[in-house]
């Protein structure tokens, strides 16, 4: 007897996610190619092959291309700026680059001097650029980061203090040269609104858990950005370097130092160049680096020295990161250094839109200071998709905790409905010469940890068994661990 079966099939974009569905009454020939179909492409999903990624990153690294400026300079000194330290600057800032853009674009000189200002907000085809001897201090008056602008602060899209370098919506931009940025971010100014007595608050002074409670109550309430408004009284700390839904980005030789909290933050980006960069400073969230939602990031050459991660991949908190759900994707890491911070390369926390093809290698990272070299932290109530991962050529002095670490526990732990997957990760040459841990792996048993290849690595100096839960996969290859070669690894 032929039977007609009702199937209901959803429509997805291109990372997957599912965006309507309807039903079909199939035939069972046409079932069956269904079935097929779908068996192809989850077998497509998760079949592995390190080699031939490393074979494809040429192709990737040339969608990468710096942008490009007319060779025409407007110097901020000829639009009212004096670097003398403390003159306001921020007026003659906006219309150097204003005038800028309406030539058609070049470069915002700023000599050598040391020039305060407030919020600088680039535009099209504007290349600030930082000379040798010049150093643009930011305010410390949080009204200078006023009026409020679309930003996403901590994984959540609201409407907040201006990050003290903006643009939205914004192509070939850049900020380059020899000089340095200062955030002035310290005890006194900033820092002491994240609420921590090693950062500077004191009992009775205001601080931020009030106002990130309220925001994430409204991302999980699905109230309108629009809606979300922070800024004065809700001491929700502004970010230094912010492009927002920008195309072409150029971050190029310059300094920066102390920021309110984390550094780089290219938010749904495209086409991002992270190139020789130094990023200091110590304060709380104070991340090096963070691509969230980005596609097509180089950061190479960079020295990290921070507070927190050193470079953290992200893609939206929680119901906010799904609601947009926009994946970080092609994140490119190279000959870069790693000091003090949280960990060297990290994969999280905001991390619900997912992340695939991430690229580490020829990587320095040391200090007793630094926490981890690799790092994953998701949970149940962030969730999202983590694949593929390619690390090699990563020498490792010392760090604190494990080599690396995957912590499907990470603040609210196993608490949700999103459960994540990790899967698809190579390590190759890569040294350490001093950890507690090598591996610490925790995934789930519904959600285990898969395909782990380890290859060609030498780990001395550990202090402890490694601890895995929950990891299914897991290939050793010419892995040794104080001296002895080893063929798998467990608690």
């Amino acid at each position: 007897m032929n039977r007609s079966i009702l199937v209901t099939t959803c429509a997805r974009t291109k990372n997957h996610s599912i965006t309507a569905c309807s039903s079909l009454t199939l035939q069972p020939l046409l079932l069956t190619i269904l079935f097929l179909v779908s068996f192809t492409h989850v077998f497509a999903q998760t079949s592995f092959d390190p080699d031939r990624a490393w074979q494809e990153l040429p192709e990737i690294l040339e969608r990468i291309v710096p942008p490009s400026f007319p060779d025409r300079d407007f110097d901020i000194t000829a639009f009212g700026a004096k670097g003398d330290g403390a003159s306001d600057c921020t007026e003659a800032f906006r219309r150097a680059i204003d005038a800028c853009a309406a030539a058609g674009g070049g470069r915002v000189v700023v000599p050598a001097g040391v020039y305060l200002t407030g919020a600088i907000h680039l535009k099209s085809n504007v290349n600030l650029h930082i000379a040798k001897g010049a150093t643009v201090r930011f305010s410390t008056d949080p009204k200078s980061y006023l009026p409020l602008v679309y930003t996403r602060w901590e994984g959540v899209e609201c409407m907040n203090y201006s990050p003290l370098i903006y643009a939205y919506r914004q192509e070939n931009i850049a900020i380059t040269g020899e000089g340095v940025l200062d955030g002035q971010g310290s005890k006194e100014h900033w820092w002491p609104w994240k609420g921590q007595g090693q950062h500077g608050w004191k009992e009775g002074m205001p601080q931020q858990k009030r106002g990130r409670d309220s925001l994430f109550a409204m991302a999980e309430l699905g109230v309108p950005v629009e809606q979300r408004r922070f800024g004065e009284g809700f001491y929700l700390r502004p970010n230094f370097f912010q492009p927002y839904e920008c195309k072409n980005v150029l971050v190029q030789g310059v300094t920066f130092k102390n920021s309110p909290m984390w550094f780089l933050h290219p938010v749904l980006c495209e086409n991002v160049s992270i190139l020789n960069v130094t990023v200091q400073g110590l304060g709380p969230n104070n991340d090096g680096c963070n691509p969230e939602s980005s596609k097509n990031v180089l950061i190479k050459g960079c020295y990290f020295d921070t507070g927190d991660d050193c470079i953290a991949i992200k893609s939206g908190r929680n119901a906010d990161g799904r609601r947009i759900n926009v994946a970080s994707e092609n994140i490119i890491v190279q000959q870069s250094s790693m000091k003090d911070g949280h960990g060297g390369v990290v994969v999280g926390s905001e991390i619900s839109g997912g992340v695939r093809n991430v690229f580490v290698e020829d990587c320095v990272m040391d200090s007793p200071n630094l926490d981890r070299a690799l790092r994953f932290k998701t949970n149940a109530v962030r969730g999202g998709v983590l694949e593929n991962f390619y690390v090699r050529n990563v020498r490792v002095g010392e760090v604190a905790e494990a080599v690396m670490k995957v912590d499907f526990y990470y603040e609210e732990g196993d608490a949700g409905t999103f459960t994540p997957v990790l899967r698809n990760i190579s390590v190759k040459n890569m040294s350490s010469k001093k950890s507690k841990f090598a591996f610490w792996m925790k995934g789930y048993e519904r959600s285990p940890i898969t395909n782990v290849f380890i290859e060609d690595c030498t780990f001395d100096g550990v202090e402890r068994r490694d601890v895995l839960e929950h990891v299914k996969n897991m290939t050793l290859k010419n892995v040794k661990v104080n001296g002895k070669e080893i063929s798998s690894v467990g608690n």
